[in-house]
């Protein structure tokens, strides 16, 4: 396994000890500073992987598979846990995974047909504050700034970005889902 595959499946290996210290939350001091330490790692090996296997020329069908595989774990696992510690909305996290389930199904499907569907700038928009969000929610500061806190703003921003890259997806790829007729 080359680097840049070792460090998506170091994402997935982290996301249980970043749960993991957001539920022990209300039990230790300082888990949420270490669930968002751990959380910020693993975000980092998001954008580390990437530009490793694309600067050594070593990209892979199994390094994308783990790198798409492993955001979602981490974003699923972290956004379940602060839904249950009340730091994250329940809509705003069905609107992020049923998302990126419609997009995984799409990829799929387009697979299926000879199609690819590369990563768009939507989408590593979308991922950045995803992730600006969770860990900001592992952090939250006191103090609102008016009627939300600022990872809240960050969130709501996130979701835009999650809607907006799904649209752009199915615009340019929803060709792939068209039944076709046979004569």
């Amino acid at each position: 396994m080359n680097v840049p595959n070792w460090l998506a499946t170091l994402r997935i290996v982290l996301t249980p000890v970043v749960m993991t210290f957001v539920l022990l939350s209300g039990r230790i001091d300082g888990a949420f500073g270490i669930a968002c330490v751990v959380f910020v790692i693993a975000a980092l090996t998001d954008f580390a992987d990437g530009y490793l296997a694309r600067r050594w020329e070593i990209t892979t069908t199994l390094g994308a598979f783990l790198d798409s595989v492993a955001d979602k774990v981490l974003v699923t696992g972290s956004l379940l846990v602060l839904i249950e510690v009340g730091r994250a909305w329940s809509w705003a996290a069905f609107i992020i995974i049923g998302r990126e389930l419609a997009v995984m199904g799409l990829r799929g499907v387009a697979a299926l047909g000879k199609s690819a569907v590369p990563p768009s700038v939507w989408g590593k928009g979308k991922t950045f504050f995803q992730f600006t969000a969770i860990g900001l929610a592992m952090v939250r500061p006191a103090s609102e700034w008016g009627p939300y806190f600022p990872d809240e703003w960050v969130m709501l921003v996130a979701v835009f970005f999650t809607l907006l890259s799904a649209w752009d997806y199915f615009r340019h790829y929803g060709f792939a889902l068209r039944i076709e007729r046979r004569a």
